[in-house]
């Protein structure tokens, strides 16, 4: 008997030790349509998480056990979308220049998309990538990771790019290695040159630092043929962005797509969309689909001109590649898990447990929407995809028809805060001072 009691104790204590400790989660998204690429994974799901990282993904998780429970039915639930060619390096005041005024801070187009990394596309060299560290990155709370320019004075345009001279492999290489959390590839930009200088010394610099090539090929020269680009200059895990510019002969003069792009894939090179203000055209979009040549990754080429023409955003252009006849499950694929293995950031994009908690909440809606090309043509189309919430490291960064907020009604007529720092990123501080419900700012965790 004495031996009875003293069980019973132990399990009264043990569970009340439990219910001390507080909800098991800090988050669940309860009843969305997960797609996992990584995971193999299209269903309907909860997902949990727990100080900012995947804690379960499961048929059914009990909403007691979390501290917050948001029903999102209905809804896609994404890993958060990596954007690998995007351009963030702003605020010098340098004009007409990706290290100055053309390049856009990320925070204010990323969430709202379901964007939660972006890789700058070469805006910076070794000369300035502590200034662009300092200037925007240390500041984001949108993960920026980097290619480095081969250029070591970065996308000033004009004279700087072209300067056979400033494209140093040691230089490069040594940022490279100080900043290899944040360094995670190199850049060749829009040489007018006949010289493959600067794709050789990318490439010198990729295998000295380990980290992938991206490739904008600049002006077509025949000293520079694609065939030769893709079939002995790049090396496997390379990445040929601007895939369907149509710009560099990706079409053939017979209408089909060039046999580069096939051989450049049997040898292992990514290709990139990077729609960007000028970089994809449908007779060269249409073409390759149809030969069944998809691109590994859709990317923005996001920067002050892209921003407000036919690119517009992530999203837009997932939208795009719905109406040129790609599943939804094939464009969630090329915007998170493909781009993330691309940049060999395999913790990313993806919802395994213990993953980053870098989620998007995706509305797709019916009806009849309009893509541009970079010509300005017209793709009709009758599926769009918006973004209703989006999670940073587990927190709510985004949530654009309030759909972790309790009805206004329902509460208190002296009601302040409703969020709580442990989901919430986007409360603000209300008058009065901090207290539990207070937002924590959101950090730069890798």
């Amino acid at each position: 008997m004495a031996l009875y009691s003293r069980v019973a104790l132990t399990l009264c204590l043990t569970a009340l030790a439990g219910l001390s400790q507080g909800p098991q989660y800090d988050l669940v998204l309860q009843g969305g349509h997960v797609i996992d690429a990584k995971n193999n994974l299209s269903a309907v799901r909860d997902v949990a998480i727990l100080n900012g990282k995947i804690a379960a993904v499961e048929a059914k998780i009990d909403p007691a056990r979390a501290l917050k429970t948001v029903n999102v039915s209905g809804l896609y639930v994404t890993p958060g979308i990596v954007d690998i060619h995007f351009h963030s390096y702003t605020g010098t005041g340098e004009k007409n220049s990706y290290a100055g005024d053309l390049s856009i801070l990320p925070d204010g187009f990323t969430f709202r998309t379901g964007v939660t990394t972006v890789a700058d596309a070469g805006c910076s060299g070794w000369r300035n990538f502590e200034d662009f560290k300092q200037r925007v990155i240390d500041r984001s709370k949108t993960r920026i990771l980097v290619f480095l320019n081969i250029v070591g004075n970065g996308m000033r345009q004009g004279k700087f790019e072209g300067d056979l001279t400033d494209m140093e492999v040691k230089p490069a290489t040594e940022m490279a290695l100080k900043y290899k959390d944040t360094i995670i590839g190199v850049k060749t930009a829009h040489f007018p040159g006949p010289e493959w200088t600067p794709v050789e010394n990318a490439v010198a610099v990729g295998n000295a630092a380990n980290i992938p090539v991206m490739v904008d090929f600049g002006s077509n020269r025949p000293e520079r043929p694609l065939e030769q680009l893709l079939g002995t200059k790049l090396r496997p895990g390379d990445i040929y962005t601007h895939c369907f510019s149509g710009l560099r002969n990706e079409l053939g003069p017979n209408g089909k797509i060039n046999p580069a792009l096939n051989q450049g894939r049997k040898r292992g090179i990514y290709f990139d969309v990077g729609q960007g203000g000028g970089s994809l055209a449908y007779p060269v979009a249409v073409e390759a689909i149809k030969e069944k040549f998809l691109p590994d990754s859709i990317s923005t080429d996001l920067h002050t001109s892209s921003m407000n023409s036919g690119t517009k955003d992530m999203l837009n252009l997932m939208s795009e590649f719905l109406a040129l006849g790609l599943t939804v499950d094939e464009v969630v694929a090329k915007a998170t898990w493909n781009p993330a293995k691309e940049i060999r950031q395999e913790t990313l994009g993806n919802l395994s447990v213990g993953a980053p908690a870098d989620i998007a909440v995706l509305n797709l809606r019916n009806g009849k929407f309009g893509f541009a090309d970079m010509y300005g043509a017209r793709l009709n189309g009758t599926k769009r995809f918006e973004c209703e919430m989006t999670l940073r490291n587990g927190k709510v960064v985004y949530d654009l028809n309030a759909l972790g907020r309790p009805d206004w009604e329902t509460l208190p007529k002296d009601y302040r805060r409703q969020g709580d720092a442990r989901w919430d990123a986007i409360s603000p501080v209300g008058r009065g001072g901090g207290g539990r419900g207070a937002a924590a700012p959101v950090t730069q965790q890798r």
